[in-house]
């Protein structure tokens, strides 16, 4: 179990808010994870989730205290748009996974679960003051790869192969951040900027070269998302 302080009331951003879930936000968890698009990018299972199930993973994962969950919103509307953790909070070894989901699909691809995992490095290095944070993201999703990159994490790894969809197999890419490459990130921020809004700045790409679908040559594109398991 976590100690409480580790739990911030809320995290701030241009245009993202990260406030603490409530019980009324089992709707959306309801709605988002009953989508196919949605369980295609989340799960290692086919199909999407069970109601019970989902009230199972609500109740544990994001009310619970095993895990750090915060609820995203919209800034400009207090709209939910999704939610994301820090599981596995191990404070002797200064580590913890990252988990994201953007659960409303008008909403992908805008930036905000960029905004809100930099808000979240932000409270883990500045004020949890940890060392590692790591996730892993299926191969084909792509867009939320790009996304991490602009966070500040680096691919680490892969798990060859680790998952069967869309009639192939496709790894399982590793990625990780650590405080020394935050504070490498803030130190290239230009003064005057604030560290979310600039950390990683400019365009859609990372300065690296697209991932592409290995069977077909074309590039992979793909919600920012980030599985649950």
């Amino acid at each position: 179990m976590l100690h409480r302080s580790w739990f911030p009331d809320r995290l701030v951003g241009d245009r993202v808010i990260l406030k603490r879930h409530v019980s009324g936000n089992l709707a959306a968890f309801m709605r988002w994870y009953a989508d196919p698009e949605v369980s295609r990018l989340t799960r290692y299972q086919d199909g999407p989730m069970a109601r019970p199930e989902i009230e199972r993973f609500f109740q544990a994962r994001v009310l619970g205290s095993d895990s750090l969950a915060m609820a995203i919103h919209e800034r400009a509307s207090d709209r939910l748009l999704g939610t994301c953790a820090f599981s596995q909070l191990d404070g002797e070894n200064g580590s913890a996974l990252f988990h994201i989901t953007i659960g409303e699909k008008d909403a992908w691809g805008r930036g905000f679960g960029t905004e809100a995992t930099r808000l979240m490095l932000e409270h883990a290095f500045e004020r949890l003051r940890l060392h590692r944070i790591g996730l892993s993201v299926f191969a084909f999703n792509e867009r939320a790869i790009r996304s991490y990159r602009r966070a500040g994490f680096v691919v680490e790894g892969r798990a060859r192969e680790a998952i069967r969809r869309d009639g192939r197999w496709w790894d399982e890419v590793e990625m990780s951040i650590l405080d020394s490459d935050w504070r490498a990130l803030l130190a290239a921020v230009p003064v005057g900027l604030g560290a979310v809004s600039a950390v990683g700045a400019g365009g859609d790409g990372s300065g690296e070269a697209p991932l592409t679908d290995p069977a077909t040559g074309r590039p992979v594109d793909a919600p920012t998302i980030q599985r649950i398991g």
